[in-house]
């Protein structure tokens, strides 16, 4: 292994752990759907009003 894939990998286990513990802060919260803008207030349930519209 040269020092770029070592340097790689340690930026992608970085971006890992990264992304990990913004999902469990964000789970401990209370925050359902995660990336969500209307996480905080949303109970889980989708409905029209927040829903994304879909593409066929």
């Amino acid at each position: 292994m040269n020092i770029a894939s070592i340097v790689a990998v340690i930026a992608i286990v970085a971006a890992l752990f990264f992304a990990v513990r913004y999902i469990i802060s964000e789970k401990k919260k209370g925050n359902q759907c995660i990336g969500c803008p209307y996480s905080e207030s949303c109970n889980g349930k989708h409905n029209e009003a927040h829903s994304y519209p879909t593409r066929f």
